[in-house]
């Protein structure tokens, strides 16, 4: 058993931020000693670092990460019940419950891919118009060091 304190050393998040992921739902709540105090296990620091790679490897929001996270406990929970199942068709079943809920998955993730090639074509499109006007003032630039200075004289009236 772990308590908050080394949950967050592991994990690299504040105390404060484990026990919102818990009030929100995002992570299951752990058990409470005699004392009130939490006691996570491995499971919890686990689940706590698939909610930061979501988080941070994904670019997913908390309600994004909520529901990524709940695809994956409903394909654990799936996992866990096939081999007990021991009738062909309602291995089948399963499968077929298992690809349902992944494909669930893999479209989240390709909703997400789909905003960040988005977001990232808009950046190359402006990287090359940014491009594009440095050429052309560094073009101007070295036309104007190379042409002969003309010097504007006054004329004296005498």
């Amino acid at each position: 058993m772990f308590k908050i304190d080394e949950v967050a050393r592991e994990t690299g998040l504040t105390k404060r931020t484990i026990r919102y992921y818990e009030e929100i739902g995002l992570m299951p709540a752990p058990e409470r000693s005699e004392g009130g105090t939490r006691q996570y296990t491995q499971a919890h620091i686990e689940h706590l670092q698939r909610v930061i790679s979501a988080r941070d490897v994904l670019g997913f929001s908390l309600q994004e990460i909520q529901e990524y996270m709940g695809y994956a406990q409903a394909l654990t929970g799936q996992r866990e019940l096939y081999p007990q199942i021991r009738e062909p068709e309602r291995q089948l079943e399963k499968l077929r419950e298992m690809d349902g809920t992944l494909e669930a998955q893999l479209r989240a993730l390709d909703e997400k891919v789909g905003k960040i090639l988005a977001m990232k074509q808009e950046l190359e499109q402006f990287r090359n118009r940014v491009n594009a006007g440095i050429a052309r003032l560094e073009h101007e630039h070295l036309q104007n060091e190379h042409q002969p200075e003309t010097k504007i004289t006054e004329g004296k009236n005498s």
